[in-house]
């Protein structure tokens, strides 16, 4: 395969190879052929997924993408004939996406699974924070649109990786974990756009004050893990407004900015296990 370094091209075509969640495929053979079937470059993606390579010629072509365990991509490009064509971030999606989870429980495993919030910090940056503790299912039914899910977090396992930050988050001034121990959320409907990207509109418990939360959803697929088991793995995300949970506290600071954010953003990272 041609392959040049992607910051060192001048002439010719990059761009990148990522999955559905954006990360990298390494090794992704890139393929592009001109009109009349001519092999016009060949590259393969490095570790961080780009690829760069010079074209013999330009014009409208095929960019034809495939690596293991995804789908191939083929779609038609222009290329210029002066100059570099960035075709930006090529999405393959998993070739086992195809099939939704069968019908039944599944349990999240804790020790594979992320739940975050994030912060506005100074007006400048993001804190961070996980809970370390938490349990749910996953109720998969047929049709899929009638699934639940119901997760259960215990307010104390926050952890952003300061000690006295925590101490104030678990305080009465944030969570008031002695008063409301638990964080929950149960589905009330799943919308599904298509087999990936779906809806989940539920309920939110924080500090006993509960509030409507749509989760936007990613299905990553499912597939047979070393202990014997099968496995769902999706993503979601939303934001959540601080004083929709009374959690207001705040303090100014000069130009007429606050220390903490109004908004948290929260990201999910899920395997679940299903149940025999």
């Amino acid at each position: 395969m041609t392959q040049v370094e992607h910051g060192a091209l001048t002439s010719g075509v990059r761009g990148m190879v990522v999955t559905v969640d954006g990360w990298p495929l390494p090794g992704a053979a890139v393929t592009i052929i001109g009109i009349t079937g001519q092999q016009l470059g060949r590259a393969a993606a490095d570790d961080t997924g780009a690829f760069a390579m010079p074209v013999s010629a330009p014009g409208t072509a095929t960019v034809v993408v495939a690596a293991p365990g995804v789908d191939p991509l083929a779609r038609t490009v222009s290329i210029h004939a002066h100059g570099v064509t960035d075709l930006g971030s090529i999405v393959l999606g998993s070739a086992r996406r195809t099939a939704l989870p069968a019908p039944g429980l599944w349990v999240i495993d804790p020790a594979h699974t992320i739940v975050k919030a994030k912060a506005r910090h100074l007006a400048l940056s993001h804190v961070e924070g996980r809970f370390k503790e938490f349990s749910g299912q996953i109720r998969v039914a047929e049709p899929i649109e009638q699934s639940s899910v119901e997760v259960s977090i215990v307010a104390a396992s926050i952890d952003t990786g300061n000690a006295d930050r925590d101490t104030h988050l678990r305080s009465p001034d944030f969570l008031e974990v002695e008063r409301f121990p638990e964080l929950t959320y149960r589905s009330e409907r799943v919308v599904r756009h298509t087999d990936e990207r779906w809806r989940v509109d539920g309920l939110l418990t924080i500090r006993d004050i509960t509030r409507p939360v749509a989760l936007d959803l990613t299905y990553l697929g499912t597939g047979p893990d070393p202990w014997g088991g099968t496995r769902i793995a999706l993503t979601a995300t939303t934001q959540l407004a601080r004083k929709d949970y009374e959690i207001n506290w705040n303090m100014g600071l000069p130009g007429g900015f606050v220390l903490v954010g109004p908004t948290l953003r929260i990201d999910l990272e899920v395997q679940a296990v299903r149940q025999d």
